[in-house]
């Protein structure tokens, strides 16, 4: 009997042993670098200075939102630690930078890069790393390619899927007409040149009068406005960044041209572009849009950008609510919080990336209805629908119906 006693208290032990472990693997907490019982470090990259200094201002809405989450508690009880860089829109820059974050200060990952150029720098880097590239702030095509880059992941919809859209719009309303294209020499640039000549099918060669290159450096754009309009253009296509793009909008109201004028999305801000550029010389503009625009009294009563409002108010009181960027940075950093919330204890960069390529039907404050973030493991193209746009009195209006975009076009 005492042999049985003993061989039973052993058996007991054993399962009340085994029970521990069993519990502590399931509540064990997974961390990679930048993750800890406490904190969780995100890197940024953001161009405070040079050509495209005009979007420093996401780099500090997204630090507010942190800010903002860490005095509510922080994310699953950790605080963020939020380290953001200049790069001045320089790609050797944002290499630098890149390698800093991830090798001195040991980030989790790099959230919301700004930029075509800088980003197809660190690309390679990042996924040689394994370090999350996540939400990518540009809409080259080349974020969505899980299959060759799965660490690198954008956000707003692709330019060629709005180049298309614009190409659509023309074909529609001037069928017969003559466009000349001022774009950016990068890929950025590139992206949007293509969609609009695969928009416009068999009719591209026909209808395409003249492309005017620029580089980021340049100090004006003005001669190429003017030599797009000596061909005979009758469409103006302006794909710029808000410097390049108040020049444009200027140099065409100076000359007295009167075209079709598209305005890529990226330029589209009221606070950084068509202020600067005079709102007279940017009426009638067409563009597309998915955020919506927080000095639209339409919204006035609307239960996000009210939220918005709030956030404004209290951690980043000299926010403009007229500088599209803004309001994109706010969805930005609301979507990397669903993320990470989304984590829980498994804060491992293969799981965040996980958790990004798992994103269904999410609502965010400062979204277009009917706008929607949605991701898979085959598809990191977060957001895909824009409603067209045309500038009228001192803002954006909507007009025609939210259009969802293709996913890629690998």
């Amino acid at each position: 009997m005492p042999a049985f006693r003993d061989r039973l208290h052993v058996l007991l032990a054993t399962m009340i042993v085994f029970a521990a472990t069993s519990t502590g693997a399931i509540a064990q907490k997974k961390y990679d670098t930048g993750a800890t019982d406490t904190e969780i470090k995100i890197g940024n990259i953001v161009p405070y200075s040079g050509p495209a200094s005009a979007y420093g201002v996401v780099g500090k809405i997204e630090a507010a939102y942190f800010n903002k989450v860490n005095a509510e508690g922080g994310v699953n009880g950790r605080k963020l630690n939020f380290i953001s860089y200049d790069d001045a829109y320089s790609p050797p820059k944002a290499v630098e930078q890149a390698r800093k974050l991830v090798e001195s200060d040991e980030v989790l990952l790099i959230f919301s890069p700004l930029g075509t150029p800088s980003n197809s720098a660190i690309q390679i880097y990042m996924n040689e790393k394994k370090v999350p590239q996540l939400f990518v702030a540009s809409g080259a095509t080349k974020w969505n390619d899980p299959v060759h880059f799965p660490w690198t992941m954008g956000w707003q919809p692709n330019y060629r899927s709005e180049g298309r859209i614009y190409a659509k719009h023309i074909l529609e309303k001037k069928p017969n007409g003559k466009i000349g294209i001022l774009y950016q020499n990068d890929d950025y640039g590139k992206d949007y040149v293509k969609a609009i000549r695969d928009g416009l099918g068999s009719k591209s060669a026909s209808m395409i009068v003249g492309e005017e290159s620029y580089e980021t450096d340049t100090p004006t754009i003005d001669s190429h406005v003017v030599a797009l309009m000596s061909k005979g253009a009758d469409v103006f296509i302006s794909i710029t960044t808000a410097k390049f793009a108040a020049q444009s909008i200027k140099k065409v109201a100076e000359l007295g041209w009167r075209p079709l004028f598209i305005l890529n999305s990226v330029g589209t801000s009221v606070g950084a572009v068509m202020k600067p550029a005079g709102l007279e010389n940017g009426q009638d503009i067409i563009s597309t849009a998915y955020s919506k625009d927080p000095t639209d009294p339409k919204w006035k009563d609307d239960v996000g950008i009210a939220r918005f409002d709030e956030f404004l108010t209290k951690y980043f009181p000299e926010g403009n609510r007229a500088d599209l960027s803004v309001v994109v940075a706010y969805n930005l950093a609301q979507t990397m919080i669903h993320v990470l919330q989304a984590c829980g204890d498994d804060l491992t960069r293969a799981n965040i990336m996980k958790q990004a390529a798992s994103i269904k039907g999410l609502q965010l404050d400062g979204l277009l209805p009917g706008v929607t973030v949605n991701t898979s493991a085959t598809d990191f193209a977060p957001i895909k629908q824009l409603q067209l746009i045309r500038f009228h009195g001192e803002r954006w209006e909507l007009f025609g119906d939210v259009v969802t975009s293709e996913v890629s076009d690998q």
